[in-house]
């Protein structure tokens, strides 16, 4: 049931900053990558399983919007062992040359997980390191608050099958790509949460290889780990993805 609603809130969501996003001035439209794949998890779900994913971007002259989301599906034998979704939205604007300011969200679902479902909403500011050339590389930091679910074991001693925790939290994140040629383009994205209740790391390495006009295979490597998990649950997950993806320029 909650995993049912949280689907119809995860497209409610979209579609409400799909349209915020029509409305910013000066748009130039939207550019990036959607995708279908077949992933490999390890951790807290042993599966293989199927996924659709996006990462869009849209730039003003001085506004920007980043538009990224996934969703994950696995079942073994008729049960379903595997349901992640994950939707992320970045609003910013340009301070200085390489400089911006910018208010961000997150949401995810995951239903065989360590944790069941969390958010985080914050802001902060950004620089781009390095514009010009093949490579480009963005830094951003800040401070918002994080809400998550713990999925306890059954037998847990407090007799309930999870527990919300809701703290403020530190966020540093790094966006990196370099171009190699017309064809090959590496991509790594690392993030922190990092608070004294729990400490959330993502980093994601992926290498894009141009296959025939705007399509290309892409292969991923994906960890997510915490430092404070609900008893007999792990603290890292992995997951390795391959597919198609379909280029927006």
């Amino acid at each position: 049931m909650f995993s049912r609603l949280s689907l119809i809130a995860l497209i409610g969501l979209s579609s409400l900053l799909l349209a915020t996003v029509a409305q910013a001035e000066e748009e130039t439209g939207w550019a990036g990558e959607v995708g279908l794949n077949g992933a490999r998890t390890t951790g807290n779900n042993d599966t293989a399983n199927i996924g659709f994913s996006f990462k869009l971007k849209n730039r003003g002259s001085d506004w920007r919007h980043n538009l990224a989301g996934a969703a994950d599906y696995g079942s073994n034998q008729g049960k379903t062992n595997k349901r992640r979704y994950r939707l992320s939205y970045k609003i910013g604007r340009d301070l200085a040359a390489r400089v911006y300011g910018f208010a961000n969200a997150d949401y995810y679902s995951e239903d065989f997980g360590a944790f069941k479902h969390g958010y985080y909403i914050g802001g902060g500011a950004g620089y781009s390191v390095l514009v010009d050339g093949p490579t480009q590389w963005r830094l951003e930091a800040g401070a918002g608050f994080r809400s998550q679910k713990a999925r306890l074991k059954p037998n847990d001693p407090s007799g309930l099958s999870s527990r919300l925790e809701e703290f403020a939290s530190a966020r540093l994140f790094s966006d990196f790509e370099h171009k190699f040629n017309e064809g090959v383009t590496l991509t790594n994205d690392t993030e922190l949460f990092y608070s004294d209740i729990d400490t959330f790391f993502i980093n994601e390495i992926g290498v894009n290889s141009r296959m025939f006009g705007d399509l290309a295979l892409r292969a991923s490597f994906r960890v997510e780990a915490h430092t404070d998990v609900p008893d007999g649950r792990e603290e890292v997950d992995t997951i390795s993805r391959i597919g198609i993806v379909y280029k927006m320029q």
